[in-house]
């Protein structure tokens, strides 16, 4: 396969000629994939290529879980093509897995954040620190990415945290962030930068209400464990 190019391969049978003809619901993985990357190189077809995009996992749900430098260490698969491939990637997951009127979102239960969010984290590998920011009557009204990385008080600046608050005019906030291990026991370091975002939260009248610890199938309120009291 890998010294038959595109261009050899018969019109009717190339990928996006397919596409047009049969659907995209009718093509096979490796030809999504292969229009995604648009073209191979001079050696390599984009067919080629996207079979050894699929020798690099078990399954295709396991297509989310590829690295930028996995996609790279692939001859004939440059930083461009792998870009925009978890570029695709992101879309379809956010055009299959959003909610409806999230604005709408009412964060009165950890319960239901959870489930709303968990989405969120699936298939991440390191750990994500979201903040929640909602009105007076506990609305979502924005959602903020603000650290990646494994938590540590040197790496959570209070600061960021209430400017997005101030942006948008928040009364409350809830921090949100994963355990990749699954294990959602809060670590010292998660207690410590709770500790300290509640109390500033206190000081600025923009109370932090809770810090929910989300796993692969489960969570941890701060809130409904009794380390936060509730606003």
């Amino acid at each position: 396969m890998s010294n038959v190019l595109i261009k050899d391969v018969p019109q009717d049978e190339r990928p996006r000629e397919r596409l047009v003809k049969y659907g995209a619901k009718n093509l096979s993985t490796s030809d999504l994939i292969a229009i995604i990357l648009k073209t191979g190189t001079r050696d390599y077809s984009s067919k080629y290529l996207a079979s050894e995009v699929l020798k690099l996992v078990k399954d295709v749900s396991d297509l989310k879980k590829l690295s930028l430098s996995k996609l790279i260490s692939i001859n004939g698969i440059g930083a461009v093509k792998a870009i925009e491939f978890l570029a695709a990637l992101e879309l379809g997951r956010r055009v299959y897995e959003s909610k409806p009127l999230e604005n709408d979102l009412r964060c009165n239960s950890a319960h239901k954040i959870f489930n709303h969010f968990r989405s969120e984290f699936s298939g991440v590998n390191q750990e994500y620190f979201y903040c929640l920011y909602l009105n007076s009557q506990k609305k979502l009204i924005d959602k903020k990415l603000l650290f990646k990385g494994t938590l540590n008080r040197s790496l959570i600046h209070p600061r960021e945290v209430f400017k997005e608050a101030y942006l948008a005019s928040a009364a409350y906030i809830i921090c949100i962030h994963n355990h990749p291990s699954g294990n959602v026991i809060p670590s010292n370091d998660d207690i410590n930068i709770t500790n300290t975002l509640v109390e500033i939260g206190y000081i600025q009248k923009i109370p932090v209400i809770d810090h929910i610890i989300i796993g692969e199938n489960n969570y941890y309120s701060f809130y409904e464990n009794g380390l936060i009291e509730g606003a």
